[in-house]
């Protein structure tokens, strides 16, 4: 079976909210390849409705794989609370949809929706593949969290800076290069 590796760094989140009320603190985000492979970050403690994390989770994936999931959450006492939820298709970072080389980093938002379907904020997230085709195995339940990068990623400008007309934000990976 065919593998590759896909390194995601989790910038930040925007517009969080908990039962229509702003998120206060204690955010995180969970990324699941499949029910039993999924990452997380440490909790955000001060971000408040726009979290930072700025870490860098490593999966091991099958070529078969077709999305991977996010989902932000919040501890509210004992209790980790899903704020918001997106299914990323792998065909945004792997495969005839991007020309670029498997190296590249793309950097992407996404939607968020809650349980009942509503938009509900936005994360922000950089992909890297690399080592396609490869037949290394894939580790189960890995929820190890792994320390921050020790490299920041520069960040640009937040999806949405400056604009409050509530508009539809989407991830579109770009991609350069002769192809097209």
């Amino acid at each position: 079976m065919a593998f590759f590796t896909l390194e995601i760094v989790i910038f930040s989140a925007e517009k969080l909210s908990l039962d229509k009320k702003p998120v206060k603190r204690n955010t995180f985000v969970v990324v699941k390849t499949d029910p039993f492979n999924n990452k997380s970050t440490k909790a955000d403690f001060e971000g408040g409705s726009s979290p930072s994390w700025k870490e860098k989770l490593v999966m091991v994936m099958p070529m078969h794989a077709r999305f991977i999931t996010l989902e932000v959450l919040c501890r509210v006492g004992p209790v980790d609370r899903v704020i918001g939820t997106v299914d990323v298709p792998v065909s945004d970072f792997l495969g005839k949809y991007c020309s670029a080389p498997e190296c590249y980093e793309h950097i992407l938002s996404y939607r968020l929706k809650n349980k009942k379907g509503e938009k509900n904020g936005i994360v922000n997230l950089s992909k890297k593949v690399s080592d396609q085709g490869s037949s290394a195995p894939v580790t189960r339940n890995n929820k190890s969290k792994p320390s921050a990068s020790s490299s920041k990623p520069a960040m640009g400008v937040p999806v949405g800076a400056g604009r409050h007309d509530g508009g539809v934000v989407m991830g579109i990976p770009v991609c350069c290069g002769a192809h097209g």
